[in-house]
């Protein structure tokens, strides 16, 4: 899972969490205008509901997470959009915790981030190929979250280092399934309403 429990990670790892949370948070709110509210309103209650579907992966279980999705269609503005998903799904649900906040926040906004960045350059490059570039951002966002999450739990101690791979191992076909549904949805997306994906930029 994506979601870091409280009373895991060891406290430098959650103070650089935190510190990079609230400033990705700063940055997001501060290039967000009002009219982008509802776009970026809808993107958190689909990275919300996303979370809820859990599916078992040997000993554990995995979740999508769309930040791939969430990076590409909004930009910084993805950070406040995550925040705000994440405190109601520790708040009403238990997923994660409040101290872990920041390290859960850190580990996918900036693989959205990164995937955003990754999608805008493909588009620029081949503007007709929208869906393919939603395809390698959708993949790149989710294995980057594996790893970030993997080495906050390599951090921490190394009996957490057995966690640490399982989480890379399991996220492999949850990288593959949101590169396809990221295809279809910047896909739908860049012949509709392309406004909506230049808005991001």
């Amino acid at each position: 899972m994506a979601h870091i429990p409280d009373g895991v990670l060891s406290p430098p790892v959650l103070a650089i969490g935190a510190a990079l949370a609230v400033a990705g948070t700063g940055l997001g709110l501060k290039a967000l205008p009002p009219e982008r509210v509802p776009a970026v309103a809808m993107l958190s209650a689909v990275f919300f509901v996303a979370a809820l579907v859990h599916l078992p992966v040997g000993p554990s279980s995995v979740h999508l997470i769309l930040n791939g999705l969430m990076g590409a269609a909004l930009g910084w503005a993805a950070v406040p959009a995550i925040v705000v998903a994440l405190v109601l799904q520790a708040v009403l649900f238990g997923f994660g915790g409040l101290v872990v906040l920041g390290t859960n926040v850190t580990n996918m906004a900036v693989p959205a981030l990164i995937a955003g960045w990754v999608f805008r350059s493909l588009w620029r490059a081949r503007p007709r190929n929208a869906a393919l570039a939603g395809a390698v951002a959708g993949g790149v966002a989710v294995a980057l979250t594996a790893l970030m999450v993997a080495g906050s739990l390599a951090l921490s101690g190394r009996e957490f280092w057995p966690a640490a791979r399982l989480v890379t191992l399991t996220y492999v076909p949850v990288a593959i399934i949101e590169a396809a549904f990221t295809a279809a949805a910047i896909g739908l997306v860049a012949r509709v309403r392309p406004d909506l994906l230049e808005a991001a930029r």
